[in-house]
């Protein structure tokens, strides 16, 4: 969120803010999406809003018995909508001192739920839902996003409904009787451009020139530090750390790492410990598989890589074996192997844990025909090929 262009962060601040303000003040429901890549501050927002609001209204608003209460949601736990219903229900009887029953079926904690929101919108009191990992509540029937929204259709509640998701067409996955109930506002979090980075960097990394250190220390530190800065290795070491971890928080992690290792002889940073920096912080593991893949696994992850690329976003190995002959065919390859050969291989990156079946039908349908994915990013993908000491030119090429 510090990244961020402040005009920027102050409209999403004051349109969120308005969003749930209304709510408390009018005594009506809204909903609204939080939609961004991970690390654009969508939570962070949030908390702001709500702590301002604190402040705002300090005789109304408390978030434990006042005026407003927040129920949260994460689709990681709560994804199922049975589950989902009873943590929603089992908040509101610990917020009003009620007995939670662990009993009680999906109808009974939908009623249950439906006549606190009468209560609580009778009693001017505003529930927030905050539903973090959106995305994952819209899989399956929707039963739960169906119920609640459908709940806040009533005049007599007032509720907030905010879903958090770093898929930016998340309400694009909502059902249409989902989507009648839903206002269809959306806030959208942008990453951090490469001139923000650079921004952070500098305030993070600078030294102050009025400050008890020597003024003439600080003006050559600060003078080496922006040299380093245009250093093309240096751009490269920040861009390859951003397409793994492209967040505030890994960022000044990292910015520290380096500077722990400064040379205090130097008493400068120097671009050896970016490097270092880089190499204890990047996630090894599974670019240690890439390295001991064979070169026919290699081709299978490339395939893959390419499918994907090709926005097939379900496909199984069999497409996988049609996009490696297309690149035999294509290109003459030498290391060409049998359909037996191949499945073998695939089932050795699937052990590897460098791909994962997409569905979950365990072991009912044979391998070669059920969805698979790649569970490595493209850049990975990359670096482990380049890494690789006996990848062949061409699979660099075609993973490019």
């Amino acid at each position: 969120m510090v990244l961020q262009n402040y005009d920027v962060i102050l409209f999403l601040c004051s349109k969120l803010k308005f969003i749930v303000s209304s709510s408390v003040t009018e005594a009506c429901n809204n909903s609204v999406l939080l939609l961004g890549p991970r690390g654009t501050g969508k939570v962070a927002v949030l908390e702001l809003v709500l702590e301002d609001l604190l402040l705002e209204y300090p005789d109304m608003i408390t978030l434990s018995g006042g005026v407003v209460f927040q129920i949260r949601l994460n689709g990681l736990l709560h994804s199922d909508d049975n589950s989902a219903l009873k943590e929603i229900a089992r908040q509101l009887c610990v917020e009003h001192q009620l007995v939670f029953s662990k009993m009680a079926s999906f109808d009974d904690n939908s009623e249950f739920m439906i006549a606190m929101l009468r209560e609580c919108g009778l009693a001017h009191k505003t529930v927030v839902f905050v539903l973090d990992e959106f995305d994952l509540f819209t899989q399956g029937k929707q039963r739960l996003l169906y119920a609640l929204l459908d709940a806040m259709q009533s005049v007599t509640s007032q509720a907030v409904f905010i879903g958090v998701s770093c898929r930016l067409d998340a309400d694009q996955l909502l059902e249409k009787r989902v989507k009648s109930r839903f206002s269809h506002r959306k806030l959208l979090f942008l990453p951090p451009s490469e001139e923000e980075i650079y921004r952070l960097l500098d305030h993070v990394l600078s030294l102050p020139v009025d400050s008890n250190l020597p003024h003439d220390y600080a003006m050559e530190f600060n003078a080496k530090l922006h040299s380093m800065f245009s250093d093309e290795r240096f751009r490269q070491i920040i861009d390859s750390f951003m397409n793994f971890s492209p967040t505030v928080r890994h960022l000044v992690k990292f910015l520290f790492r380096a500077v722990s290792d400064m040379d205090l002889k130097l008493s400068n940073l120097s671009f050896e410990n970016f490097k270092s920096a880089i190499s204890s912080l990047q996630r090894q593991p599974k670019m240690e598989c890439l390295r001991d893949c064979s070169i026919l696994e290699l081709y299978i992850l490339v395939c893959m890589k390419r499918l994907e690329v090709k926005e097939q976003n379900s496909y199984s190995f069999s497409a996988v074996m049609k996009e490696y002959k297309s690149i035999h065919d294509s290109f003459q390859t030498s290391d060409y192997y049998s359909q037996d050969v191949c499945l073998r291989a695939f089932e050795h990156i699937l052990q590897r844990g460098l791909v994962c079946f997409a569905d979950g039908r365990g072991r009912i349908q044979s391998t070669e025909f059920r969805p698979v994915k790649l569970l490595i990013s493209f850049a990975e993908l990359s670096q482990g090929l380049k890494a690789h000491h006996l990848c062949p030119a061409i699979l660099q090429k075609l993973a490019a």
